[in-house]
């Protein structure tokens, strides 16, 4: 039986906020101020599921994706820009009023850009033997098959259908499927996982796939399947070979966004630590001006950052080191020698790190984030230690969802 609800708010995931009492009860889809028909959800009594929008807010659009509402990809595609930008930036400002944190929150940076560069795909087998190749539905482990997705960047073009076309011939192990496509200057770039070791006349059929559909790369598990093109990426005035399946930023502007602000924030120093470094987003562009010593526990990721700063003109040295910074975070005499720390940690945040780094006597430390609420617990950590945080700014690389990018400043006090 469906009930009416009327939503306060909309909330941190990006699902609208109806207030009963001392309870939250959560809508998808929906915005504040709005009365909506809904149903409960099976299994989860704080829920509900949209039925009907009885009375919308003036700040609603029409979404422009068809599967917008049933694939869990995006979030958020039915709000106005101005308010949406709005709640995302406060995001972030009340991730730091939480932790106890009062420093200026710059104007958000929209960094989607063109779009998605690379994205990760799931593969089924459905009912009835069917393949499924989508993302997964929000809430559930159900897979959405998708035939476009138009928050893409131009250069994934061909990305779905390559995904369906790898996956069929695989999915008859009964396995189910990630797969990862990048979007690199030699075309796309595929990792497959979840698939097990493959006979060699499936290896074949894969080849056979990879060039029809014109894939700088193929790969299965990182191991290599086929290979018509380096696939490079551009960062600053260095060219990156990527490991198969390594992490990249979501959007080219996005990494744009964020290394212009660190580079701006790092101003003359000359000796720079950058600490979970990947392949070297900051690294290689900080390098043009300072000696950098970078760490990460992604040994494929090291290995592709030293060749590009190695066949770099004009770069100050890079020395980059395999290093796991959970178990094994730099200490305080190890950051001595340092002008700056970057820092870029993955969405858990970096709290052993954060400790050594408030120990330390680095003048500056500049952080970077995709989780305001483990950002503003390592920020508290800093700032007990007697750093200053002075500004941060919020970069929006993931529009259409409630994830936030950050860059922010410390200044050591005492």
């Amino acid at each position: 039986m469906a009930e009416l609800l009327t939503i306060d708010h909309v909330g941190h995931r990006g699902d609208g906020v109806a207030l009963a009492g001392s309870e939250a009860i959560y809508v998808p889809y929906t915005l504040g101020g709005e009365t909506v028909a809904v149903e409960t959800v099976s299994g989860h009594p704080d829920r509900r599921r949209l039925l009907q929008i009885e009375i919308a807010s003036p700040e609603r659009v029409a979404p422009f994706c068809p599967h917008f509402g049933v694939c869990g990809g995006c979030a958020i595609q039915h709000w106005k820009p101005e308010p949406y930008h709005a709640w995302k930036r406060n995001l972030v400002v009340e991730a730091l009023a939480q932790a106890k944190l009062d420093c200026e929150v710059a104007p958000l940076i929209d960094a989607h850009g063109a779009g998605r560069r690379r994205i990760t795909l799931h593969a089924r087998m459905g009912t009835h033997a069917v393949l499924k190749v989508g993302y997964a539905a929000a809430q559930t482990h159900d897979i959405i098959p998708i035939d476009r997705c138009p928050i893409l960047d131009p250069a994934m073009a061909g990305a779905l259908e390559a995904a369906w076309a790898v996956a069929e011939p695989v999915i008859g192990t009964g396995k189910p499927l990630d797969i990862q496509v990048t979007a690199t200057k030699g075309g796309l770039d595929i990792d497959v996982r979840g698939s097990g070791a493959l006979p060699a006349s499936m290896v074949t059929k894969l080849s056979a796939v990879a060039e029809k559909h014109r894939l700088a790369r193929l790969t299965r598990h990182g191991e290599l399947v086929l290979l018509r093109r380096p696939p490079v990426i551009t960062m600053g005035t260095a060219q990156v070979t990527l490991p198969p399946g390594s992490f990249l930023q979501a959007t080219t502007a996005g990494e744009e966004a964020l290394a212009t602000e660190v580079l701006t924030l790092a101003g003359r120093a000359k000796s720079i630590a950058d600490l979970f470094c990947g392949v070297g987003p900051f690294a290689l562009r900080l390098a043009s001006r300072a000696k950098i010593t970078a760490f990460d526990s992604d040994a494929g990721a090291i290995a592709a950052l030293r060749k590009a700063a190695a066949a770099t003109t004009g770069l100050k040295p890079v020395k980059a080191e395999t290093r796991d910074l959970f178990r094994r975070p730099l200490v305080a005499p190890e950051l001595r020698d340092f002008d700056v720390v970057v820092f870029d940690p993955p969405r858990q945040g970096a709290q052993a790190q954060a400790l050594q780094l408030a120990a330390s006597k680095v003048p500056m430390v500049i952080a970077v984030s995709c989780n305001a609420s483990t950002f503003a617990r390592d920020a508290r950590l800093l700032v007990d230690g007697g750093y200053r945080l002075d500004c941060v700014m919020p970069i929006d690389q993931f529009r259409h969802t409630p994830h936030v990018e950050l860059v922010a400043r410390f200044e050591r006090e005492r």
